[in-house]
This record gives structure tokens, C-alpha cells and sequence, in this order.
């Protein structure tokens, strides 16, 4: 399976050279990271937990799919592009970060708002909406037509502990029909966005074009 990776990375960085040309809706994207050293340096092995993520609030009980797929391979590209090795074989199990990754796709009248969506990094564990540590809220308006809230949330763990060093999410409004909402186009153009300028400033929510 992993050896097929770098092949579908391939597909994945022409699907985002062909979205440069699809009108993509802003991004926001806020972070989070509360440790001291940095435990995601250059050459650091990662292993991605094949389960996606849960967040009670949108994804819970959410089995893996081919667009969940989607997200992990736009996500891998995005962590190995800052330096990060994917490990393989044997040694996935003595990775020193395990990566959650987590996404949800609803729908909604444009008319309507969501409810505020609370992102941090929460005592040891680093599980969102423990209600310890940063938090930020906000929300995301719309307008006349059928839009879909597409959400990624990825989670960089110590594989040791369990302990939360990075996490971030990403969230766009896009009208239902928009080529943006293809799942190919809406994880490569989320995941580019989350992890701009990595590790990003801590507990602020940014606005990616």
C-alpha cells in the first residue's frame, strides 16, 4: 500500500496544479502547538493511524473512504514536503509521530450559519474540546445558493504518549456545484492551506486565499 504512495502523489500534485485554474474559496485555518521543542524536525518518521479522526461535533463514527483517502494523500504530500519521512514496514511501529487526519463535508443553505467550531490543544492529551488549554471560535456566514462546509483536521501525535503536538483544521464554504467541491480539488487545496507556513502561529485563525 505504501509503496503505491508516491505514485498517487503524483496524481494528487496534478490535481492542484489543475485547481490553480478552478476558482477555490478562501480558507480559514487556525493551529495549535503548545510544546517547546518541536517534535516534527526534518527526517522525523511519522505513521498515519488508518482510522480517521473522531471529533464528536462532525465526524464522529466516520469510517475511512476513498475521500478520506483523498485527504491522507493530499496531508502525506504536505507533511513530507516540510521534511517529514514516511516510515514503512517494521518501522511503523516505532514511528515517534502518529498522524490523525479527520475530515467532514455537510450541507447547507447559504442563508444559513454554522455554529461556532472550537479548535485547541487541551491538557495532556491535546483531544479537541477538552476545554483546557487555547480555544478559538468562529463562524463561517454565507450567501444565497446550496454550499457545502468542507472541514480537514489533522493531529500530529507523540506516538509514545499520546500527547497532541500539532494540530490544526481548515474550513471553506463552497457552493455545491463549484469544481472547488470535488473531493480530489477540496483536500489538495484544504491541506496546502493548513499547512502554510508550518507550524503557523499558535492559537490564530488565518484566512488563505
Amino acid at each position: 500500500m505504501m509503496r503505491q504512495l508516491p505514485a498517487v502523489l503524483i496524481g494528487t500534485a496534478a490535481l492542484a496544479l489543475a485547481a490553480c485554474a478552478t476558482p477555490v474559496p478562501p480558507v480559514e485555518v487556525t493551529r495549535f502547538h503548545t510544546i517547546a521543542s518541536p517534535g516534527w524536525a526534518s527526517g522525523t518518521r511519522y505513521v498515519v493511524d488508518s482510522a480517521p479522526l473522531a471529533d464528536p461535533a462532525a465526524m464522529a463514527d466516520r469510517q475511512p473512504s476513498l475521500e478520506w483517502n483523498s485527504y491522507r494523500v493530499a496531508v502525506e504530500r504536505q507533511l513530507q514536503l516540510q521534511g517529514l519521512v514516511a516510515a514503512e514496514g517494521p518501522g511503523e511501529s516505532t514511528a515517534p509521530i502518529k498522524v490523525r487526519i479527520g475530515f467532514d463535508r455537510s450541507d447547507r443553505s447559504g442563508t444559513v450559519k454554522r455554529s461556532p467550531v472550537s479548535v485547541g490543544v487541551g491538557g495532556s492529551t491535546g483531544s479537541y474540546g477538552s476545554g483546557v488549554g487555547l480555544g478559538v471560535g468562529f463562524n463561517l456566514g454565507g450567501g444565497p445558493r446550496q454550499v457545502q462546509d468542507l472541514q480537514l483536521t489533522v493531529r500530529l501525535d507523540d506516538a509514545a504518549t499520546g500527547q497532541a503536538l500539532w494540530e490544526g483544521r481548515a474550513i471553506a464554504a463552497v457552493p455545491v456545484k463549484a469544481p472547488a467541491a470535488q473531493p480530489s480539488l477540496a483536500a489538495a487545496k484544504l491541506a496546502e492551506a493548513l499547512f502554510k507556513d508550518f507550524p503557523g502561529e499558535s492559537g490564530r485563525t488565518i484566512n488563505v486565499p
